[in-house]
């Protein structure tokens, strides 16, 4: 049996049509039609039943199809992986993420990657909708947040650490806050991308079995980042924010870490793609970057934090 016999079949099968098959595999109609007859031969069994329009698979063939698939799926994920092992990323990364951090870090990665690989090139959705990486021809999705049950083969980058965060100017406003039940007396701002955003479930960094959910009627909800940092910033209440969101307001003195002890448990985030036996070179690398990249972020958070 030749592998050239299992191909032709298998496009027949896929396209419906000797002819479709032959263009596919860039041969002629005729060739494909005699590699199919050879491959019956050497069987001694009937695969395709014919007519002069059409033909369709018999149930021995329905059954030799699927096995058929499966080896040529496994003969091009080795050949893919040798080749993996010798060459540089090329081509173009397809990739989707969220708005929020899209901007917040996968635009710097981005940049780092196409800095490290000059062969390559990057199309990227950030977007406020889940897309579909399969229909819709992604390499790769950043996401943020636990993930759904799915087909999908996810790893792991790292996790987004949130905080609560105050200007200077509404922390002097205000008579008492030494425990998180004391926000309740307070101006919250919520973000509505953040799965908490009416009940704030806080735990102690030095304990987190030490646990408090505040509920809270957040004077201002607002479904984008930016807009509750800025909101912060001008002394509308107290935001809980993703500290990469934060640290340079920090630095500029425009922001203050509030209730430093306590914080929301931390945000997986995920590399998502689709399969789980080949990752290509162009997709490999994008992930080795990006957990490069989350982990020096959480080098730099705990660094800060002890300053």
């Amino acid at each position: 049996m030749e592998i050239s016999e299992l191909k032709a079949f298998v496009k027949v099968v896929q396209t419906g049509s000797f002819t479709q098959a032959a263009e596919l595999l860039n041969t002629q109609r005729t060739y494909i039609s005699r590699l199919i007859n050879q491959l019956e031969n050497k069987l001694d069994v009937r695969l395709l039943a014919r007519t002069t329009r059409a033909q369709s698979l018999t149930e021995v063939g329905r059954e030799f199809y699927e096995r058929a698939v499966s080896i040529l799926t496994s003969i091009e994920e080795a050949e893919q992986a040798v080749m993996q092992s010798q060459s540089q990323p090329t081509g173009i990364l397809k990739l989707t993420c969220s708005t929020e951090f899209g901007m917040m870090a996968v635009g710097r990665w981005i940049n780092e990657y196409l800095t490290a690989y000059p062969h390559m090139r990057v199309e990227a959705d950030f977007t406020s909708r889940k897309a579909d990486l399969v229909h819709e021809g992604f390499d790769l999705a950043i996401r943020v947040g636990e993930l759904p049950d799915s087909s999908l083969v996810a790893r792991l980058l790292g996790h987004v650490r949130y905080g609560l965060f105050a200007s200077p100017n509404y922390m002097a406003k205000i008579a008492s806050l030494s425990a998180p039940s004391d926000l309740n007396a307070l101006h919250t701002i919520s973000f509505l991308g953040n799965a908490q955003r009416t009940v704030w479930s806080l735990h102690h960094s030095a304990n987190k079995r030490l646990q408090q959910d505040i509920e809270l009627k957040p004077r201002y909800n607002v479904s984008n980042i930016s807009a509750a940092k800025e909101a912060a910033i001008n002394g509308i209440g107290i935001a809980l924010l993703p500290h990469i969101t934060a640290q340079a307001a920090i630095k500029d003195k425009q922001l203050v870490h509030v209730l430093p002890d306590w914080q929301p448990a931390d945000i997986p985030v995920h590399a998502v793609f689709a399969s789980a036996r080949y990752v290509s070179p162009k997709v490999r690398s994008f992930i080795e970057l990006a957990q490069q990249a989350m982990r020096q972020m959480s080098l730099e958070l705990g660094s800060s934090l002890r300053d």
